[in-house]
């Protein structure tokens, strides 16, 4: 029997299916306020993420309409710092795992 060929064994198929959920990404959410302005949130996402200004003025509104918005998706650890640094903005935001 060919090894590279043989399929995997019930273990090997939990531990895959496992990895895939751990490999899911996190997310930064920004939420909306009533506190800053549109213009102000785009220019955070401007400077902050480099987003052209098409993308944050999109995001932006997402925020204002939607009540929030996905600015950013990765390793949770990174997710984290943007959530930091879109506080030390003065954005409400917060953390979550990606919907599957």
């Amino acid at each position: 029997m060919n090894i590279a060929t043989a399929e995997p064994g019930v273990d090997e198929r939990i531990e895959l299916r496992q990895s895939e959920q751990r490999a899911r990404p996190w997310q930064t959410v920004v939420w909306n306020d009533p506190v800053n302005l549109m213009s102000y949130v785009t220019h955070v996402f401007r400077e902050y993420f480099g987003y052209p200004r098409a993308k944050a003025e999109r995001l932006m509104m997402a925020v204002h309409h939607d009540g929030h918005a996905v600015v950013a998706e990765g390793a949770r650890e990174q997710m984290e710092l943007h959530a930091q640094a879109m506080h030390d903005y003065g954005l409400w935001a917060t953390v979550r795992k990606a919907p599957e």
